[in-house]
């Protein structure tokens, strides 16, 4: 058995910048289902004290 290496948000840290990324080119829809389409962000956090509060 090969234990992988795994990385905590204590191990990381994203330092803000500029980005090339306008923000009318983002798509932040959520696709529902195969017909429905939710044009609102709906994306959740990766931390389950935020996630499952």
């Amino acid at each position: 058995m090969q234990i992988r290496e795994g990385l905590t948000f204590d191990d990381v840290l994203l330092q803000p910048g500029p980005s090339r990324v306008l923000p009318g080119q983002v798509d932040v829809s959520t696709k529902l289902t195969n017909t429905i389409t939710l044009n609102v962000p709906l994306i959740s956090a990766a931390m389950d004290t935020v996630t499952e509060a």
